[in-house]
Formats: C-alpha cells, sequence, structure tokens
C-alpha cells in the first residue's frame, strides 16, 4: 500500500473514531464522570499504553535537547487544547463549540505558511474555504449566536482551536526525527503532569460501581480508541504529510456525526446534507492535492 493511501486511511479512521465519541461521551459524561477527570483518565491511560507498546517495539531515546519541544508539543497537543475544549464547552453552547472549532485547519494553514514557508496556493486555500463550508451547514452553522453570558466559552474554543493547530505544526519536526510512537509516550507524559492538578479530585471523586457492561464498553472504546489510536495515527500522518492536510480532516468528523445519527434513527438523510457531505470530501481532497513544479515532478 503506497504511503500516501496509508496517511488518507489513518486520517480518516481518525474521523471515524472522533465522530462516534460525542456521542458516546455523553452517555458517561458529566453525569458519571467530569470533564477534567475524564481528560485525565485518558492522558493516563495514554501514557502508559504508549509507554508500554515503545518498551516493547520501538526502544527509541530521545535527545536530552529534544524533551523541551517535546514538553511544548505535549502542552499545546495533550493538555492545553482538551482542557480548553471542555471547559469552553461547559459554558457556550454545542453549535457554537462545533463551529468555532472549524477554524483549526485555517489556524494550520496560517501557521504552516509562517514556519514552513509553505506556499499558500489556491487549491489548499480553496479546498479549506470549500471544505469549511460544507461543515458548516451540515451543521447547521447559521445558529451561531454569540451572547454575553457565552462569550468566555466562545474564547476557551477558539483556544483550543488555537492550540491544536500549534500542535499540528509544532510537533511535525519532531515526527519526522523520531518514531511516532516515541513522539506520543512523551507527549502524554508532560501532558499527564500538565493535566493531573486540574483532573485529580473529579476523577477521585468518580464511583466506578456505577459503572456497567455499556459504561465500561465506552470507557474502553474512548481510552483505546479516541486517545491512544486517533493519537498514533495522527502522528503517523504528520510523519508523512502536511500539518495542512492533517488538520483539514477535521472537517470529516460533522460528517461522521452526522452519518451516525441517521443510522441510529436520530436525523434523516437529505439531498442538502448529501450535497454539503460532497463539498467537504471536495474540499479535503483538494487541500490533498500537490502541485506539480514545472519540471513535473
Amino acid at each position: 500500500m503506497k504511503t500516501a493511501l496509508k496517511v488518507h486511511l489513518s486520517l480518516l479512521i481518525v474521523s471515524l473514531i472522533y465522530g462516534a465519541t460525542f456521542s458516546m461521551a455523553k452517555i458517561i459524561m458529566p453525569s458519571l464522570i467530569e470533564p477534567y477527570g475524564f481528560i485525565l483518565l485518558r492522558v493516563l491511560s495514554g501514557a502508559l499504553l504508549f509507554l508500554v507498546v515503545h518498551a516493547l517495539f520501538v526502544k527509541e531515546k530521545v535527545e536530552k535537547k529534544d524533551l523541551l519541544p517535546l514538553a511544548v508539543s505535549a502542552f499545546f497537543g495533550v493538555a492545553a487544547n482538551m482542557l480548553a475544549f471542555f471547559k469552553g464547552l461547559s459554558i457556550t453552547t454545542p453549535i457554537n463549540g462545533s463551529v468555532l472549532m472549524l477554524v483549526t485547519p485555517v489556524f494550520v494553514l496560517i501557521f504552516s505558511a509562517l514556519v514552513y514557508k509553505e506556499r499558500l496556493s489556491w487549491l489548499k486555500v480553496s479546498g479549506i474555504v470549500l471544505a469549511a463550508a460544507g461543515a458548516l451547514f451540515l451543521i447547521g452553522g447559521w445558529k451561531l449566536r454569540f451572547e454575553a453570558d457565552k462569550v468566555i466559552g466562545d474564547i476557551y474554543i477558539i483556544l483550543n482551536a488555537l492550540s491544536y493547530a500549534i500542535y499540528l505544526v509544532y510537533v511535525r519536526k519532531l515526527m519526522q526525527r523520531y518514531n511516532p510512537i516515541t513522539v506520543s509516550k512523551w507527549n502524554f507524559l508532560f501532558g499527564f503532569l500538565i493535566v493531573l492538578p486540574f483532573g485529580f479530585g473529579e476523577l477521585k471523586a468518580v464511583d466506578w460501581s456505577l459503572y456497567g457492561g455499556t459504561e465500561w464498553a465506552i470507557v474502553a472504546f474512548i481510552l483505546l480508541g479516541t486517545t491512544f489510536l486517533t493519537y498514533l495515527l495522527n502522528a503517523y500522518a504528520l510523519g508523512h504529510a502536511s500539518a495542512t492536510l492533517v488538520g483539514s480532516y477535521i472537517y470529516l468528523q460533522p460528517v461522521v456525526a452526522s452519518i451516525l445519527a441517521i443510522v441510529l434513527g436520530q436525523d434523516s438523510l437529505t439531498t442538502l446534507k448529501v450535497m454539503y457531505i460532497l463539498t467537504i470530501f471536495a474540499g479535503v481532497y483538494l487541500v490533498s492535492v500537490k502541485r506539480k513544479t514545472r519540471n513535473g515532478n
């Protein structure tokens, strides 16, 4: 299988997992576990899983000079973006959160141009605009409302988008130097230390006796899939593709969420929704197209 195909397949799986996570997480959070407690559980499990996998299959050492960059990537990619997102979502409305998250690929595009001097080609810009428009209409973006009591929450969501965009661009150099599992291990180890003060009390307060088979299955899915597998696949993709392409796959998450809602009978499929979904796919495709140089390479 070609590397480019592996990258797209990895990012598609990430979008599928994230799309399913939002609906599943609502079943246990915040009724059975508070957001920051759940974040701490995720980061702790991610750190343990990557430690085990790294010890068994990779055994790669990092240079001391790269520990600080790894800590910085952990702050933006694991701690800050998770904490800001859940904090913002607890204050603002779900529709505001969904819409404001759409600015992430825009930030990635700008940062990539500044840091890596990537050309803002008309294909990439058009792809981002097209995918963003499709996602905006698919999630009902016209219902976005800025209210005085929701402004702080909206700011947190934007900070989350900004943090994740910085991570995607910043961590790319590390992914090209080390195995994705090595980078992810250190990201979660440093991330755990940062998140610990925020989530310790909430995690300690969880009554695990209230969890049944369904609840444990959801926890397992989120810890193994949403936390471990998505970070691993994103890390692999960043080692072989631009941060802009990885970021653009965020626009597929509303597609997955919509399809799941239709399958579960919570929503219906309409011609307009099909058009919006196709628009998103077209936009992501444009972002992935590489411009040929004058000599044809």
